[in-house]
């Protein structure tokens, strides 16, 4: 029986956190298997987008302005003003 498949996806860039995905693999499991269970794990936690966000700072105004702005468009698009 192997163990579990444990790679480190991302050190906090703060130092001393790690976020690790753990994927458990099964006895007749293949490597593609598991890599697919990783890149799917991987791209549902959204780590890369969190790394994305913390290279630079914005500052709280800036951020509540774009998610107005965000809702505006949405809401404008769902009434059909806007194509």
């Amino acid at each position: 029986m192997r163990p579990a498949v444990e790679i480190t996806a991302l050190k906090s860039p703060k130092g001393g956190i790690y976020n690790m995905l753990i994927i458990d693999s099964k006895d007749c499991e293949n490597i593609d298997k598991a890599l697919k269970k990783y890149k799917k794990k991987f791209e549902k936690s959204k780590i890369l987008l969190q790394l994305r966000d913390r290279q630079s700072f914005t500052k709280p105004s800036v951020r509540r302005r774009k998610e107005i702005l965000k809702a505006i468009y949405k809401d404008q698009v769902t009434s059909g003003r806007i194509d």
